[in-house]
C-alpha cells in the first residue's frame, strides 16, 4: 500500500486491483504492523470491498483513531474506564469517508483520551516508531502515525488538541494536517479540550491530506462550531504557484544562539531548517525573520496545561462507570465513582484531572485558568498580527529526530520548551497548520511546519505542495534503521 490516492483510484478504475484485494493486503499489513509495533486496538477483520465511484476514496482502505465514535465497533479513546465501549452512532467526519465509499480497517491507539504526546499511555500498551522501534511516534496520533508511515494504508484519521497529529507526522516522517478549527465537525470525537480540539489526517503526501479533509469537512448541524467551507477546495487549489508568497519564522526558536548547550541534533535540526528555507527562496517565496518576545514563548507550555487540563476535567466529568463503563466497586455512588476513576485511568491522565480541577477551583480561576486565557489571546493576536504581512509562519517541528522510549539518551532543556510545544499556538488561534518532512537526521525523519491564518487553508497547503515538490520525501514508507 505504498502508492497515492490518486494512483491507487487509477489502478482500481482501470480494473487492475480490486477493492478486495486492497483490502486484504491492508488487513494483513495491519496484523503485521500490530505484531512489531502495537498500533491497533482493533482490526477490523470483516471488512469489507466497496464499489470503486468517481470518488478518490471509494474502495481504498484508511485507519480512524479511536477516539472517533463507531457505531458498533469498539471505540476506546486508548482508556480502560472505555475498554468496552461500543458506541450507537458514527462520528459525523467519520460518516463522511464511509459516504464517499472509504473501507475503514482498523481502530488505532493513542494516549489516552488524546491525553499525552508520547503513544506510549494507551491501555493496551506502548507504540513504536516503524523507523527505530527504540524510539517514540510522538502523541497522541500514535497508532494512526504509525500505520501510515509503515504502508498498512495511505491515510488514517487523528486528532490534534496540542499538536497531535503534527507532532508525530514529524517523528514518522509524514504529513499531517490540523485544518482552520471547526472546518471538520468534531461531532463523535471524545472531547478533550473543547477550545482546541480538531479533527485532522495522516498521510504521505499533501495531495492525499487535501483530498481527505475535502471529503470530511463541512457544516454539521451537531457540532455549532463547524462552520460552511463549501466554496474551499483543497485538492482543486494545488497548483503549486506560489512565487510572492510572504513566509517567516521565529528569530528566537531558530537561532542556535537561543540554546544554551544545543545538542548535536538541534544543531544538524535547524541546519536542515536553513536548507528548507533556501528551498523556499528557490521557489520564490520570501522568507523573512521576525523576532518574539522570548517571555511569551517561554509561556507557551503552561498555557497550553492550564488550559487543556482544566477543559479535559470538565469534559470529561462524565466517564464515571455509572452511565457507561465498567462499574467500580464500593457501598454507594461515590465509592464506585471513586474506585471506577482511580483503577481506570492512567497516572498521567489523573495528573492532570487533579491540575485541572485545582485550577477551576473558584479562588484559583483569576490567577491560572484566566491568567492562561489572557496569554493565550497575546500569542494568538502576535500571530494574527503577523498573518497582516506573511502568508504563513514556517518553523522546525520540536527540537530534532523522535525522542527514545526509555528517555535515557534525550536531552530536554527550559530553552527548548518553546522550540516542543510551538505548534500549540496553531490550536490556541484555530490556525490550519500542515507538517511536511524535510530531512533526515541519522537515518530518522525531521519535518517543518507551515501554519497560516484562520480560513487559509488553501494558500497553507498550497505552500506545502509546492515546497513538497522539491523534496524528495513525498509518499515515503519507513525503513527501520538500529542505532547502538
Amino acid at each position: 500500500m505504498d502508492k497515492t490516492i490518486e494512483e491507487l483510484h487509477s489502478l482500481l478504475k482501470s480494473g487492475e486491483v480490486t477493492s478486495k484485494e486492497l483490502v486484504e493486503e491492508s488487513l494483513k499489513k495491519s496484523h503485521e504492523v500490530q505484531e512489531k509495533y502495537n498500533a491497533f486496538v482493533t482490526i477490523l477483520d470483516d471488512a469489507k470491498e466497496t464499489t470503486i465511484t468517481d470518488n478518490l476514496l471509494s474502495g481504498i482502505p484508511f485507519g480512524i483513531k479511536d477516539n472517533y465514535s463507531t457505531k458498533d465497533i469498539l471505540s476506546t479513546g486508548s482508556s480502560n474506564t472505555l475498554k468496552d465501549y461500543v458506541p450507537f452512532y458514527t462520528a459525523t467526519a467519520v460518516q463522511k469517508l464511509l459516504d464517499a465509499g472509504a473501507i475503514p480497517v482498523n481502530k488505532t491507539v493513542l494516549d489516552e483520551f488524546g491525553m499525552g504526546g508520547t503513544g506510549t499511555t494507551g491501555h493496551t500498551g506502548i507504540v513504536k516508531n516503524p523507523w527505530d522501534p527504540t524510539r517514540m511516534t510522538a502523541g497522541s496520533s500514535a497508532g494512526s502515525v504509525c500505520a501510515v508511515a509503515a504502508g498498512v494504508y495511505p491515510y488514517a484519521l487523528g486528532s490534534d488538541t496540542g499538536d497531535s497529529i503534527r507532532k508525530p507526522a514529524a517523528f514518522c516522517g509524514i504529513v499531517g494536517y490540523k485544518p482552520t478549527y471547526g472546518m471538520i465537525s468534531r461531532y463523535g470525537l471524545f472531547p478533550f479540550a473543547s477550545s482546541l480540539d480538531h479533527c485532522g489526517v495522516l498521510t504521505r503526501s499533501v495531495v492525499d491530506a487535501a483530498i481527505v479533509a475535502d471529503a470530511m469537512k463541512g457544516i454539521d448541524e451537531h457540532d455549532m462550531t463547524s462552520w460552511d467551507s463549501s466554496d474551499i477546495h483543497l485538492y482543486e487549489s494545488l497548483n503549486g504557484e506560489v512565487k510572492g508568497k510572504k513566509l517567516c519564522y521565529i528569530k528566537e526558536l531558530c537561532d542556535i544562539e537561543s540554546y544554551e548547550n544545543p545538542t548535536d541534533e538541534l544543531k544538524l535540526h535547524l541546519e536542515n531548517f536553513k536548507s528548507s528555507l533556501e528551498v523556499c527562496s528557490s521557489l520564490g517565496i520570501e522568507v523573512e525573520a521576525v523576532s518574539v518576545d522570548q517571555k511569551l514563548l517561554n509561556a507557551l507550555p503552561s498555557v497550553y496545561v492550564a488550559i487543556s487540563c482544566a477543559e479535559a476535567t470538565s469534559n470529561m466529568s462524565n466517564l464515571t462507570g455509572i452511565i457507561f463503563g465498567p462499574r467500580g466497586e464500593g457501598k454507594n455512588v461515590t465509592e464506585m465513582m471513586m474506585d471506577h476513576r482511580t483503577k481506570g485511568f492512567s497516572t498521567l491522565i489523573k495528573r492532570r484531572f487533579v491540575i485541572g480541577s485545582y485550577i477551576l477551583q473558584k479562588e484559583n480561576q483569576e490567577r491560572y485558568f484566566k491568567n492562561a486565557q489572557r496569554v493565550r489571546r497575546l500569542l494568538v493576536d502576535t500571530w494574527k498580527e503577523l498573518f497582516k504581512t506573511y502568508d504563513a509562519v514556517i518553523l522546525p517541528v520540536g527540537s530534532g529526530p523522535a525522542k527514545h522510549l526509555d528517555g535515557s539518551k534525550d536531552i530536554l532543556t527550559k530553552d527548548t520548551a518553546a522550540l516542543e510545544e510551538h505548534l500549540q499556538i496553531g490550536n490556541f488561534g484555530g490556525f490550519p497548520s500542515i507538517t511536511i518532512p524535510d530531512g533526515f537526521i541519522d537515518g530518522l525523519p525531521v519535518a517543518l511546519n507551515i501554519t497560516g491564518n484562520c480560513y487559509d487553508d488553501e494558500n497553507v497547503l498550497n505552500i506545502a505542495y509546492a515546497i513538497e515538490s522539491k523534496m524528495n520525501y513525498k509518499n515515503q514508507i519507513a525503513k527501520e534503521v538500529h542505532h547502538e
